[in-house]
C-alpha cells in the first residue's frame, strides 16, 4: 500500500508537468503559427499515457484503500466525513472524467487537419483536464483534504 501511495504521489507530478507543458508548446505553436511537429505529437501522446498509467495506479489503490473500504462499507457515516467522501467518491470521479477529457482532446487534436486545430484542441481540452486535476488533488492547502507535497516511502 505505501508503495502504491508513494508511486501515485511521484506520478502526478508527471502528469502535470505534462499537461503544462503540453499547454505551453500548443500555446507557443498557435500563437507563433508553428507547425504541429513530430515532437508535439509525441508531448500530445505521451502525456494521455502518462495521465493513463495514473489512473491505472490510481484504480488500483482506490480498492486497496483502507479508506476507500471504510467508506464503501459504511457509507452513511463515512459520507459525513469530508475526508472520506473526498476519497471515497469526489477524488476517483474527478480523476476519472479529467482522464476522459484528457483522453478526448488528444484523439480530436490527433485527427484535426490543420496544425492550428490541433493547437487549438489540446489547449482546450487539456486546460480543461487541467482545471479538473487541480480541483480533485489532495494539495496540502486543500479545504477536501489534506496530503503532502511528497509522499515517502
Amino acid at each position: 500500500m505505501q508503495i502504491l501511495l508513494f508511486i501515485h504521489s511521484l506520478i502526478r507530478w508527471f502528469v502535470l508537468i505534462s499537461i503544462i507543458y503540453s499547454l505551453f508548446r500548443a500555446y507557443r505553436g498557435l500563437k507563433n503559427q508553428a507547425l504541429f511537429s513530430k515532437t508535439d505529437n509525441a508531448v500530445r501522446h505521451w502525456t494521455a499515457t502518462i495521465a493513463h498509467i495514473q489512473l491505472a495506479v490510481g484504480i488500483n489503490l482506490y480498492f486497496k484503500s483502507p479508506t476507500v473500504q471504510y467508506f464503501l462499507s459504511n457509507f452513511k457515516e463515512a459520507s459525513k466525513n469530508l475526508e472520506f467522501t473526498f476519497f471515497g467518491l469526489i477524488h476517483i470521479f474527478l480523476m476519472s472524467i479529467a482522464i476522459i477529457v484528457l483522453t478526448i482532446g488528444s484523439a480530436l487534436a490527433k485527427r484535426r487537419k490543420t496544425d492550428e486545430e490541433k493547437f487549438k484542441t489540446i489547449l482546450v481540452w487539456f486546460s480543461l483536464a487541467l482545471f479538473i486535476i487541480f480541483i480533485a488533488i489532495p494539495w496540502p492547502f486543500s479545504p477536501f483534504a489534506h496530503r503532502v507535497f511528497f509522499r515517502h516511502f
